[in-house]
């Protein structure tokens, strides 16, 4: 398909496809914003309602990611209804709403096909101000970054899959995913903000690499201070690896130089596939140390800087 520059073709489109940010800006006006963006995908945890809810938190956070407000969201369903019956779709449904309605917006509809397997996920509306736009391509050279969830999330719920988890880690790994980016980037319009993006599919370093090819810079890591969720390492080890962490490792290599000190299985965990990560922000370092006292204020206590950004160099990361 040959690429279209749509911002030539339409001066609102605000943001688009070209840096491979979060969602679509369009203005509206000279005050008002629209923020576009949807995800879904298969069950990552047994309880329908607690998967409605992180499918939703997910799809929420590229509208939080672009420092957005949520306003609605559409449903999407594939779901194999003669099979499984409507109960576990209701849970689903009603965990999404709940969690739609903790981020103070409203599910107007939405669509749904026969399939046969479940699939579900949403797409999301959100609002913004034109000259307040979080994209993720704005990261200056001195800044530093700063993670608000742990990682290794894609890890452990490919152990649920595979019956390797506690019921103490399923249920914090599904806390996590389910905590809305909500409050992060609300905290966010009190400080000076370069670049924002949310960690997903494409792990830590992969969207971490985003923002350094976005902003024609590279980023420093530091490895021993990135939060990794408990026994995320263990699992590893033992060979409890998404195929998704694994292409995002093979398709990085030529991006990303790694410590010496840091084996495979380090690497595979920073470029783990995760399902609504948190948010990853480059801003001033006096910033960011206001930004981290008051997300712990809040109860967010995983929030750290993580590395810093510096000038252009060979390749996009360096892990220290």
């Amino acid at each position: 398909m040959r690429h279209v520059d749509n911002k030539k073709q339409d001066s609102n489109l605000l943001v688009g496809h070209d840096t491979s940010d979060d969602a679509g800006v369009y203005r509206l006006t000279d005050e008002l914003a629209m923020i576009q963006t949807l995800d879904y995908f298969t069950p990552i945890v047994d309880d329908p309602y607690m998967f409605g809810q992180i499918a939703a938190a997910n799809a929420l956070s590229d509208v939080y990611a672009m420092g957005g407000e949520v306003k609605t969201a559409l449903n999407i369903v594939g779901y194999p209804i003669k099979k499984l019956g409507p109960d576990l779709l209701g849970q689903i449904l009603q965990g999404a709403q709940d969690k739609v309605h903790e981020a103070g917006g409203v599910i107007v509809g939405g669509h749904s096909i026969d399939d046969q397997e479940p699939k579900f996920g949403l797409s999301v509306t959100g609002l913004v101000h034109p000259d307040h736009i979080y994209t993720n391509a704005g990261a200056q050279r001195g800044d530093v970054l700063v993670l608000t969830k742990p990682i290794g999330i894609g890890i452990q719920t490919t152990g649920i899959k595979r019956e390797k988890l506690t019921e103490e880690q399923i249920n914090n790994v599904s806390n996590v995913m389910s905590e809305l980016n909500k409050k992060a980037s609300e905290a966010l319009h009190d400080f000076e903000v370069h670049a924002v993006t949310d960690v997903t599919g494409f792990g830590l370093l992969g969207h971490g690499s985003e923002i350094a090819r976005a902003s024609d810079v590279t980023l420093r890591l530091h490895y021993q201070d990135i939060p990794v969720l408990t026994g995320t390492k263990e699992l590893a080890k033992d060979g409890v690896i998404p195929g998704g962490s694994k292409k995002n490792h093979s398709w990085l290599k030529q991006d990303v130089i790694y410590n010496d000190s840091l084996t495979d299985i380090d690497q595979l965990i920073l470029c783990d596939a995760i399902t609504s990560g948190g948010l990853l922000v480059s801003m001033p370092e006096k910033d960011a140390k206001r930004y981290i006292q008051k997300l712990q204020d809040e109860g967010i206590r995983e929030a750290t800087i993580i590395g810093k950004v510096v000038e252009k160099q060979n390749n996009l990361i360096y892990v220290d």
